[in-house]
């Protein structure tokens, strides 16, 4: 199968979760189909990890967006056409003439969009368009928008939002396929835009052989991790109700306990929230996250808004590490509330429970047990790419 593949990021390094799935997707699917990849990246310093990609893909192009989200074209892009911002900054002129010439000159089977905000970049085509959907981003926004204090800024934001969910449900009805992450994501789409039928669940996986090779080293203090890139909003929003409605409750009982922060990029508010309390430890942009999941007693993932599955509960679980997060954190993942992992939805719930865990080493023990054994049967990405590949081979087919 001959594939176009557009993501709103170079696949590599593996600083985010959209990476880390699209680069594990591209190691196996490069067996069975020749892909080209065209990718944008915000920085020309991006271009030194194409040779590893290029070990994957038949051809990687890449295509500059502004490195800012910010910026004066894209405001007045937003703010004088039908796009939302999202959209707006994701919308590369080059691309689409890029696609156009690609699809001229060579004759594909289907194309891959990652993200719904890449499709702009399509020119009208009779070939199979598969759009993967990591999470349902208004839903995302919308939560921030919704407990944001600057209220003079809240009118223009739900303008934004409705924006953004009326092209994405857009691209839910006039791809040829839709692929989610989650069961629940599905059915919330079935739910809310009647209209979208074809849609699959390809669940994110793990890297089994990397992430096996964790071995803890645990500190003397009860350590608790949270992991989580800062460029994606619901993030901050979990941080943030983390310091300060759950930590207090965990230091009130395990008076020496520890909280690590990991994440790429973060910013000057998570920063604040962490520097007043010297039991908390920030680190941004780490090489090698096996490091952060080798110290950590326990994850412990407050997570209110998003949809789809989250990378953080995986890696924990096939590193050994057991996880303590709300319903919504483990969504999409076959987890057994008490088995695989801890779950609460209050913040007073969270904390018990995290405390639990940092008392009770066999119940750490089993947590951990039961939690690898989980991630390993089911959410491989052989397997998934697998199913994946059978999806390409149904639609490119067709």
């Amino acid at each position: 199968m001959k594939v176009l593949m557009l993501t709103p990021y170079l696949p590599y390094p593996l600083l985010s979760g959209g990476q880390i799935r699209t680069y594990n997707l591209l190691k196996n699917l490069s067996k069975t189909n020749e892909i080209t990849l065209f990718a944008l990246i915000k920085d020309e310093s991006e271009k030194q990890y194409i040779a590893e990609l290029e070990k994957y893909c038949t051809k990687v192009q890449v295509f500059k967006r502004s490195k800012h989200p910010f910026t004066l074209r894209n405001i007045l892009r937003a703010g004088f056409s039908a796009f939302p911002f999202l959209v707006a900054r994701n919308l590369v002129d080059e691309v689409r003439g890029a696609v156009e010439k690609e699809l001229q000159e060579n004759q594909y089977d289907l194309i891959h969009a990652e993200t719904f905000y890449m499709m702009p970049n399509i020119p009208r085509t009779s070939i199979p368009v598969l759009l993967v959907e990591q999470t349902i981003e208004y839903l995302g926004y919308l939560s921030y928008a919704n407990s944001s204090k600057f209220w003079l800024i809240k009118p223009l934001l739900h303008i934004d939002i409705a924006k953004i969910r009326f092209w994405e449900e857009n691209f839910w009805k006039t791809c040829s396929r839709l692929v989610v992450m989650s069961e629940d994501d599905k059915q919330y789409m079935l739910k809310t835009a009647r209209q979208v039928q074809n849609i699959d669940v390809v669940e994110n996986g793990v890297d089994i052989e990397y992430f096996e090779q964790t071995v803890k080293n645990l500190p003397k203090e009860p350590t608790v991790l949270f992991v989580g890139t800062f460029k994606w909003l619901p993030n901050i929003e979990a941080v943030r109700f983390l310091i300060k409605e759950i930590w207090p409750r965990v230091r009130k009982s395990v008076g020496n306990a520890q909280l690590l922060i990991v994440g790429n990029s973060p910013t000057t508010e998570v920063y604040a929230l962490a520097k007043k309390d010297d039991s908390i430890t920030i680190r941004g942009n780490v090489q090698d996250i096996r490091e952060a999941y080798s110290q950590a007693h326990v994850l412990l993932a407050p997570v209110f808004s998003g949809k789809g599955t989250r990378y953080k509960v995986l890696e924990a679980m096939a590193t050994r590490t057991p996880v303590v997060g709300t319903k919504l954190a483990v969504e999409g993942i076959a987890i057994q509330s008490g088995v695989h992992a801890l779950i609460g939805n209050t913040a007073d719930q969270l904390a018990k429970q995290t405390v639990r865990v940092l008392k009770d080493a066999k119940l750490r023990e089993t947590l951990a047990a039961k939690g690898k054994t989980l991630v390993f049967d089911q959410y491989n990405w052989k397997k998934i790419s697998n199913k994946l590949n059978a999806i390409y081979q149904e639609v490119g087919r067709a």
